[in-house]
C-alpha cells in the first residue's frame, strides 16, 4: 500500500538531484591519427535543459553532437545517453535509443520532391515497420499527428506543397516538425539557424525552445550567435580546439564573457570559464 506523507514531511524524493540523460567522460575523437577532434572532454547533462554550444568552426561542437546518437564513435572515454553506452552499443540498441534522439541539421535534409507533410510524416518511420512509399502508406493516425505538428510550427496551410518551394526558415521549421514525430525525450540541433537571415533565425530559435519547454525535451544545441544564445539557453558551454573552455549558466554570463570562446588560442581563459561545470 502507498503510505500518504503527513503534512510537512518530506518525500525520500524531494531534493535528490536527477540523474543526468546524457554524459560525457574523458572523450576524446580522432580522426587519421593527428587531427583531434575532441580531446578529454567531460560534461553532463540533465532532463529539461537547453544547452548551447558555442565555438569557433572546427571546435568540435559537430562532432560532440554526432558521439549522442553514435553517428561518430569515441576514440577514448565513454558516452552515455539514456542509461546506455554508446560505444557499446550495437545495431539493434543504437536504433531503439535513436528513435529516442531527435536531430534537426542546418542542411534541413528534407526531400525537396516530396509534399511537407510526407517528409514530416518519415520522422514516424523508426516505429513502423516496412518501407513506405508515397503519403498515402503512412497510416491515418501518423498523418494526423504529422499535421498536428505543422499546426504547431506554423505551416499547416502548406502541408501539401512541395518541400522545395518553401523558404529556408520554412523548411528548417519543417526539419523540425519532422524530428518531433519521433517523440524524441533529446532534441539536439546543429546550427539549426546558419544559412538563415535573422528574423527567421530567431523564429526557428523560439520555435524550439517553446516546444522544448512544453515537451519538457533536453535540448543541445550549436550555435555561432553569441546573443542568440544568450537570449534562448539555460546553459553556454564553449568550446576550443576540442576542449571545453567555458561551461556556465546563462543567468549572470556576459556577452563579453561568451565572446572569449572566440578568442584566439593561447589567448587567457576568464575565470567564468569553471563556473557551473558539470
Amino acid at each position: 500500500m502507498r503510505r500518504v506523507l503527513t503534512s510537512g514531511e518530506r518525500s525520500p524524493e524531494a531534493g535528490r538531484v536527477p540523474e543526468p540523460v546524457l554524459r560525457f567522460e574523458g572523450v576524446s575523437k580522432r580522426f587519421d591519427s593527428d587531427v583531434v577532434a575532441l580531446d578529454n572532454v567531460s560534461l553532463s547533462v540533465r532532463a529539461g535543459e537547453m544547452v548551447v554550444l558555442l565555438g569557433l568552426s572546427g571546435s568540435g561542437k559537430s562532432t560532440l553532437l554526432r558521439h549522442v546518437d553514435g553517428l561518430q564513435r569515441a576514440t577514448a572515454g565513454t558516452v552515455t545517453v539514456l542509461g546506455t553506452e554508446v560505444g557499446r552499443a550495437g545495431g539493434a540498441e543504437l536504433r531503439r535509443l535513436r528513435r529516442r534522439i531527435g536531430f534537426v541539421f542546418q542542411q534541413f535534409h528534407l526531400v525537396g520532391s516530396l509534399t511537407v507533410l510526407e517528409n514530416v510524416c518519415t520522422g514516424a518511420l523508426g516505429r513502423l515497420r516496412g518501407p513506405r512509399l508515397g503519403l498515402i502508406s503512412y497510416p491515418k493516425p501518423v498523418r494526423r499527428e504529422a499535421l498536428r505538428h505543422l499546426e504547431r510550427v506554423g505551416l499547416l496551410s502548406q502541408a501539401f506543397q512541395r518541400a522545395d518551394t518553401l523558404s529556408g526558415g520554412q523548411q528548417q521549421r519543417v526539419a523540425v516538425a519532422r524530428a518531433l514525430m519521433q517523440r524524441p525525450e533529446i532534441l539536439l540541433a546543429d546550427e539549426p539557424v546558419a544559412s538563415l537571415d535573422p528574423e527567421s533565425s530567431a523564429q526557428v530559435m523560439r520555435l524550439i525552445k517553446e516546444i522544448g519547454e512544453e515537451e519538457r525535451l533536453t535540448v543541445v544545441c550549436s550555435l555561432h550567435q553569441v546573443d542568440l544564445a544568450l537570449s534562448w539557453g539555460h546553459r553556454v558551454i564553449g568550446l576550443r580546439a576540442g576542449r571545453v573552455l567555458m561551461d556556465s549558466p546563462v543567468a549572470g554570463l556576459t556577452r563579453d564573457e561568451a565572446m572569449s570562446v572566440y578568442e584566439r588560442l593561447g589567448a587567457a581563459a576568464p575565470a567564468v570559464l569553471a563556473a557551473g561545470a558539470g
